[in-house]
């Protein structure tokens, strides 16, 4: 489990999750400031998600702060405001933004797995796109519950299974090397992002959350299910190109609404 988690951890510490893509080795207030820009065009739904005007004097962790742009958010609305991260990379990324903008925040590498935080001690944790990340994610989630004050919500996304971003990875490493029998599970294992990344059925993230006391689930179409931006840089090639040319979007948008990648999950303790 403990080398599971260093390969997670060497991977992001490479680069934080869009780093090579939006800050390009910038870190000025402009190179920040069009990042931010870009992630809410590219990805909405945050901004609704994450609540953060309703931020002002709550205690907030957020678990996995990559480039920090959800964090100045927290920041600016005003929240008590903790952070941490497996890295110290997204740690010092978020630390330099937060000073450019003459923001606070208590930020310290840690795991979600054993956080450091005290029984009932918070009113909001959120995390984006993170613990699936972990090697055992439902100890992540017992954390969070432990550390949530009662009547704490926590804020989490976490990759959906049955999504276009994943079928179209078992098309290209499954179909197409003759290995038709391949799960899902492995393909996310293997081909998206960091070594061991998970993706749950609606089913799995209820089972998840189950010792809270309310949950609401919904699952969204992203640019990475409609091939409508340049993330999944990984991947590309010939089929990939072609892919984005013919690719059915009013269709996939119309009939499979629900085949989306991310997974946003409210759970009140």
């Amino acid at each position: 489990m403990e080398d599971a988690k260093l390969s997670v951890k060497d991977f992001w510490n490479e680069a934080s999750c869009g780093e090579d893509l939006y800050l390009k080795g910038e870190n000025d207030e402009m190179a920040y400031t069009n990042q931010a820009l870009k992630r809410y065009e590219l990805e909405p739904y945050i901004i609704q998600f994450a609540d953060f005007d309703s931020s002002s004097e709550k205690k907030i962790l957020e678990i996995g702060v990559g480039l920090g742009a959800d964090h100045q958010k927290f920041a600016e609305a005003g929240a008590d405001l903790y952070g941490i991260d497996l890295t110290e990379r997204a740690i010092q990324n978020t630390k330099v933004r937060l000073a450019i903008f003459n923001l606070h925040s208590k930020l310290a590498t840690g795991d979600a797995e054993q956080l450091m935080f005290e029984n009932d001690s918070f009113d909001v944790v959120y995390s984006w796109g993170v613990i699936h990340h972990s090697p055992n994610t439902p100890q992540a989630v017992k954390q969070i519950h432990r550390i949530l004050k009662k009547g704490g919500e926590a804020r989490i996304m976490i990759y959906h299974k049955q999504s276009f971003v994943g079928y179209m990875l078992w098309v290209r490493y499954a179909l197409f090397t003759l290995k038709p029998f391949t799960s899902l599970s492995k393909i996310y294992d293997q081909y998206l992002e960091s070594p061991g990344t998970k993706a749950y059925s609606i089913k799995e993230g209820y089972e998840l959350f189950s010792n809270f006391s309310s949950i609401t689930i919904d699952t969204i179409l992203t640019h990475g299910d409609l091939l409508t931006s340049a993330a999944g840089q990984r991947h590309e090639g010939i089929i990939l190109s072609i892919a984005r040319k013919l690719f059915p979007r009013i269709i996939i948008r119309k009939l499979f609404p629900k085949h989306g990648l991310f997974m946003l999950i409210k759970a009140v303790k």
